[in-house]
C-alpha cells in the first residue's frame, strides 16, 4: 500500500475474560456465540479501553467486531464509542467452529489428537481446522483492503475478535509459514496486537506474539523435518 494512504494503525483485540474460560462446561448447554464475559471480563475491557484512547488519541477508529456476544460486550465495554466513526458486524472474525453444543468428552478427545496432529490442519469433527478460520480471514483482509483505500478512511482500525483469528490474521498479513505460525500462543484475554504503518507504508507488528517453543519466522515444515522436530505428545 503506497506511503500516505489508509490507517495508520490495525489494532487487533481479544474478547475481555469469557465464562467459558473459567467454565468450559457451559459449551454443553449454551451456544458459543452466546456466551457473555465475566465481571472480571468486563473490568478487562474497560482497562483495554483506557489503554486504547491513549494509543488513539483522540483520532478516529474503524471498528470491525465479531458477532459474538463476548465480542460485543468487550467493545461495549471498551467506552470509546466518541472515537469510532464506524462500526461493521464481521462474521468472518468469528471464532474457530469446535462443534454446537459440546461434549466435553470428545472435545478432550478431539483436543488431544490436534495437539498431536497440528492446530492448523486438525479439523474438528462437527467444526472447522486453523486452515478453514485462515481462509476467512483472507476473504475478510480482502474486504478490508478495500475498505481502507476510500477516502477518508480513519487512521485508526480496530478489529475485535478472538485469539487464534488474531493469530491467523497476522500470519495471513506478513506471509509467515505454518510451522511458525504452530509455534504461537494466543494472546491473554482483552490484550492486543497492534500493526503499525511505517514510512514507506508496509506495517510492523509493535509486540510480537509469545512462543511455546521456538521457531523462526520463515521455518517449513521441510526445515523442520530435517531437524528432527516433532510436536509434543
Amino acid at each position: 500500500m503506497a506511503a500516505g494512504a489508509g490507517p495508520e494503525r490495525i489494532v487487533l483485540l481479544r474478547h475481555g475474560e469469557s465464562e467459558a474460560n473459567i467454565d468450559p462446561g457451559i459449551y454443553e448447554r449454551v451456544p458459543d456465540y452466546r456466551i457473555p464475559l465475566t465481571a472480571r471480563g468486563v473490568e478487562q475491557s474497560r482497562a483495554a479501553g483506557a489503554r486504547l484512547r491513549e494509543q488513539f488519541d483522540g483520532q478516529k477508529v474503524c471498528v470491525y467486531v465479531s458477532p459474538y456476544l463476548r465480542a460485543y460486550q468487550t467493545l461495549e465495554a471498551l467506552g470509546i464509542d466518541d472515537l469510532i466513526e464506524r462500526r461493521i458486524e464481521e462474521p468472518r472474525l468469528r471464532e474457530q467452529d469446535w462443534a454446537n453444543y459440546q461434549d466435553p468428552d470428545e472435545i478432550s478427545r478431539q483436543t488431544g489428537l490436534r495437539n498431536t496432529y497440528g492446530h492448523f490442519f486438525y479439523r474438528f469433527n462437527e467444526g472447522e481446522s486453523g486452515a478453514d478460520v485462515f481462509d476467512r480471514v483472507s476473504t475478510f483482509m480482502e474486504t478490508l483492503f478495500r475498505h481502507r483505500a476510500k477516502p477518508g478512511f480513519p487512521p485508526n482500525t480496530l478489529v475485535v475478535t478472538h485469539g487464534l483469528t488474531m493469530r491467523l490474521f497476522c500470519m495471513r498479513w506478513f506471509h509467515w509459514s505454518v510451522e511458525y505460525f504452530e509455534s504461537l500462543n494466543n494472546p491473554g484475554n482483552a490484550e492486543t496486537r497492534t500493526l503499525v504503518r511505517k514510512a514507506d507504508g508496509r506495517f510492523a507488528l509493535e509486540q510480537p506474539f509469545d512462543q511455546w517453543r521456538s521457531v523462526p519466522e520463515g521455518q517449513t515444515i521441510l526445515d523442520t523435518t530435517r531437524a528432527g522436530v516433532t510436536l509434543p505428545e
